[in-house]
């Protein structure tokens, strides 16, 4: 065989890396488990998609089949976001141990090879999941509505998803201080990544013409992949530009004329620009440049006059202690979570100030309002989830769960330590949202600074109604209900940390759990709670998220109970007070429940990495 052929072969096919990636993640059930349910959740997508009163005419079981794709098909995008870190996760714990890299680098393989062979060996379990679903995907054109090209563009469009997510985790991987909370910034970093483009794209929309509702693709559209599936799908409402009639630009009519090419161009080249970095930085890992302490360390130490550490106050809970001053409170993590409390409230100061000076009206506000606070409150319970996740199962790892076994610490005290410790590393989190919506309420009890435009006349059954930016009942009981759901959150999570093996098995469990969860009381609220006259917004009171869209887009959320606006105050108030009770209760059952089984738990999973 040529040698070039020899070259490119070792890049990918023949890879080493790559083999041993496969050959070692293909024989485990856990991995098969995941596309099992991964494949199951899509097909009850369709199946529930399906079903509803039809006329039986071809043309509305055509309908029928093209909404279940489509929602299957943002479903799977949706699904790929939430797995490509989790299997992304072991390129950055495992080869970003500095012991694997070593090994790695005394071998005759090339920079390159290290790296292409890390990213094809993850990305394969990204492909097989998306490659099972393909079958389901041509089912859908049975009923008819669903094109083979759009099936390619949706299975396109995950597939880069899952190519930029991987090459971000490789490039990530060739640091040293990059460790498994790395998955975390994944999904604080994706989430607010997809809240601003949505959000800035809604605000950039243009109208094809006066009257209707369709509207052309923006210059955002290419760079998310929800625009972009949205504009090959839905073109009925979201449609590219038609230059061909006009003299424009190759570049111009390509991002906007064709989102899907260009989205492809765009993240190949992101993927080729993040590989060749770590390709060319991965050699630097085995220096010990960065294993010096680091200069600011230096000026955070509590140090007395003889320059000694000052002895540290412990809580009666040593645990608690423990969560909140040493494993989550490095210097890097509080500036981040003060940082991210101070960037949420000043960016909402500054979203209040432009509509106040007339750069936006009130519907835009709403609409930019309820990206920010949704992707707060995602960024919150995935943070919750993510970090109870990994509280038990990494001190199970680094063996430190074997010294705490032997103090007098019980198990009782021991979870409890770690649910209040958890809760008040992560109230920063939990805060911003809280906030950014006291804010809004704020703003609208002042009339918007007295400079008026805080209300909208919106369309309520058969009246129209002026309805506020923000109803300002609803965020006095959002912190309550929010800080109940991520108590829940952080329980969940402990309970997987305790009973896997490993981190990374502990966060699929504990973020899929707490997925399924949050799902299914969003998509039941949402459907009752919009019909239900007085109660309405007690239904909407036990997601958070659904909370935020009654808050904010009422007349789209409780229809029914907005035309009594007199009940709305008791409404809240009591939804509120039931789910918080309910989450609390779950809370302190769960915990009953894992005080019962932890011994034989931990002593079942003892010595086991």
């Amino acid at each position: 065989m040529p040698r070039f052929l020899n070259w490119l072969f070792a890049l990918g096919p023949n890879n080493a890396v790559a083999l041993r990636i496969v050959k070692g993640g293909s024989v485990r059930g856990r991995h098969l488990l995941i596309r099992s349910v991964y494949l199951g959740v899509l097909m009850v997508l369709v199946f529930f998609s399906l079903l509803g009163p039809s006329s039986g005419t071809l043309k509305d079981l055509a309908q029928r089949g093209a909404s279940a794709f489509t929602l299957m098909s943002f479903g799977q995008v949706v699904a790929i976001c939430l797995l490509t870190p989790v299997f992304m996760a072991g390129a950055i714990a495992q080869e970003s141990n500095p012991k694997t890299w070593e090994i790695l680098l005394t071998t005759p393989l090339s920079s390159a090879q290290i790296i292409l062979g890390n990213l094809f060996g993850r990305l394969f379990f990204v492909v097989a999941l998306l490659l099972s679903t393909f079958p389901l995907f041509i089912m859908t054109q049975i009923f008819g509505g669903v094109r083979g090209a759009s099936v390619i563009a949706s299975l396109q469009v995950s597939f880069l998803v899952a190519l930029v997510m991987g090459s971000i985790a490789i490039a990530l991987s060739v640091f040293r201080n990059a460790g498994k909370r790395s998955i975390f910034t994944f999904y604080v970093v994706v989430v607010i990544y997809l809240a601003a483009t949505t959000a800035l794209d809604r605000v950039a929309r243009a109208p094809i013409a006066v009257g209707m509702d369709a509207s052309w693709t923006t210059v955002w559209t290419p760079m998310n992949p929800f625009l972009t599936l949205e504009s090959v799908l839905l073109t009925n409402r979201y449609r590219p530009r038609d230059f061909t009639s006009d003299n424009v630009g190759a570049l111009r009519q390509l991002w906007f004329g064709d989102p899907l090419r260009a989205q492809t161009y765009l993240a190949c080249i992101v993927a080729f620009a993040l590989t060749t970095f770590a390709a060319l930085r991965v050699r630097l890992i085995g220096s010990r440049v960065e294993s010096a302490n680091q200069w600011w360390t230096r000026f955070v130490r509590n140090v007395n006059s003889k320059n000694q550490r000052v002895p540290r106050h412990v809580w009666r809970n040593p645990i608690a202690w423990w969560e909140v001053n040493l494993r989550l409170s490095t210097p890097a993590a509080r500036l981040m979570r003060w940082g991210y409390l101070a960037c949420g409230c000043l960016l909402m100061l500054v979203l209040l100030g432009a509509h106040r000076a007339g750069a936006f009206n009130a519907p835009v506000l709403r609409v930019i309002l309820v990206a920010v606070v949704i992707s707060e409150v995602v960024i919150a319970v995935l943070l919750a989830a993510g970090a109870s996740a990994t509280a038990v199962s990494r001190e199970r790892e680094d063996g430190s769960l074997d010294l705490l076994l032997t103090t007098p610490i019980q198990p009782g005290e021991y979870l409890s330590g770690k649910l209040r410790g958890l809760i008040t590393v992560l109230w920063p989190l939990i805060a911003v949202p809280s906030i950014t919506l006291l804010l809004a309420a704020a703003y609208v009890l002042s009339n918007g600074m007295r400079a008026g435009g805080v209300t909208t006349m919106e369309l309520v059954g058969t009246s129209k109604l002026d309805v506020p930016i923000v109803l300002p009942i609803s965020t006095v009981v959002f912190p309550f209900v929010l800080t109940a759901f991520a108590s829940f959150v952080v329980m969940t999570g402990l309970s997987w940390s305790i009973k896997s093996k490993g981190v990374i098995a502990s966060t699929i469990g504990a973020i899929g759990v707490v997925v399924a969860v949050a799902a299914t009381i969003g998509i039941c609220g949402a459907a009752a709670g919009k019909d239900i006259a007085v109660l309405g917004p007690a239904i909407q009171s036990f997601s958070p998220m659904n909370l935020v869209f009654a808050a904010v887009m009422p007349a789209d959320s409780i229809t029914a109970s907005l035309e009594n606006a007199s009940l709305l105050t008791s409404s809240f108030i009591f939804g509120a007070m039931a789910s918080v009770a309910l989450y609390v209760g779950v809370t302190i059952g769960m915990h009953a429940a894992m005080k019962r089984s932890f011994m034989m738990t931990v002593r079942r999973l003892s010595g086991l990495k």
